[in-house]
């Protein structure tokens, strides 16, 4: 069975950075996609960045292009996503996610069938 445990979310200011990290336990196969999820209050859970292990591949929203990026060290199963120039509106609660499929990009939170906890983020300005 697999199992997304994430960690490192916190408070930071405006223009801070945090680290996330996903460690993931259990077979997810070879061919799978990770992403990380994040849901204000009030807002629908939305992607946020995506790696896909067939075209090893990493793809990004738009609100977080150029700030975030989505490490993954293969050999500790840990996903990482490293946000950078935080701004308030990063503040949410974060989710890892993964799915049993490759060369097919998701953004959709439902076509995603494991999934952490959550780790909250809040930005301050």
């Amino acid at each position: 069975q697999v199992q997304l445990v994430e960690s490192g979310g916190g408070s930071a200011q405006a223009g801070g950075s945090l680290r996330l990290s996903c460690v993931s336990s259990g077979n997810i196969g070879s061919c799978n996609s990770m992403a990380w999820f994040r849901q204000a209050p009030g807002k629908e859970r939305e992607a946020v960045a995506i790696i896909d292990s067939g075209t090893r591949s990493t793809y990004y929203a738009d609100s977080v292009k150029g700030r975030f990026t989505i490490p993954r060290d293969n050999a500790k199963n840990t996903l990482v996503l490293q946000m950078n120039s935080l701004k308030p509106e990063d503040t949410a609660m974060y989710y890892c996610a993964a799915r049993r499929f490759c060369y097919s990009v998701s953004w959709v939170s439902t076509d995603y069938r494991y999934w952490g906890q959550g780790t909250q983020v809040n930005v301050s300005s």
